[in-house]
């Protein structure tokens, strides 16, 4: 069966903060973007139960993927079986989107986080996946053992591990 070729869009589900994590998340990203809005009608008020003239869905693009946020209700929570991973190659990279996308949020292990509206994402140093697929197995196990104990990544001491540097 052919199918058409179409772009995907990512749909997040917020009760009432989809505006503001717009805004914060284009806040961060250097080159994202606020597209449009769309608010509530008094129509339908039966079934969606909110205000009319407030935001139903806004509509952002961080580089250059397309996302809708959607004020859908409480029904509905973010978990960790989605994240977004966000491929850094300095850790002044890391550095930069693990303190910005962690305010007022979790640190979790391993460059995983929630951010302050509960939407997990793990801050990643694009060598990593280099080091981890490496023909020498020594050198991904030691790679493995050293980012398991981290919570935010170091590059510096990944690249000591893949090398084999004890300090």
């Amino acid at each position: 069966m052919k199918m058409a070729a179409h772009a995907l869009t990512t749909c997040l589900w917020f009760d009432t903060q989809a505006e503001q994590a717009a805004n914060f998340y284009v806040s961060i990203f250097k080159d994202a973007k606020i597209g449009g809005t769309t608010r509530y009608a008094n129509e339908g008020q039966e079934i969606h139960g909110k205000p009319a003239g407030s935001v139903m869905v806004v509509e952002f693009e961080i580089r250059g993927q397309k996302f809708i946020g959607l004020n859908g209700g409480p029904h509905f929570k973010f978990n960790e079986a989605v994240s977004f991973q966000v491929h850094c190659e300095t850790q002044d990279e890391i550095d930069y989107f693990w303190a910005k996308l962690g305010d007022g949020g979790q640190e979790g292990p391993c460059g995983w986080l929630k951010d302050k509206f509960g939407v997990s994402w793990q801050v990643v140093p694009a060598v990593l996946a280099k080091m981890l697929s490496d023909g020498d197995a020594k050198k991904s196990q030691r790679v493995t053992k050293a980012f398991l104990q981290m919570k935010k990544f170091n590059i510096e001491a990944l690249e000591r591990a893949y090398d084999g540097a004890t300090a």
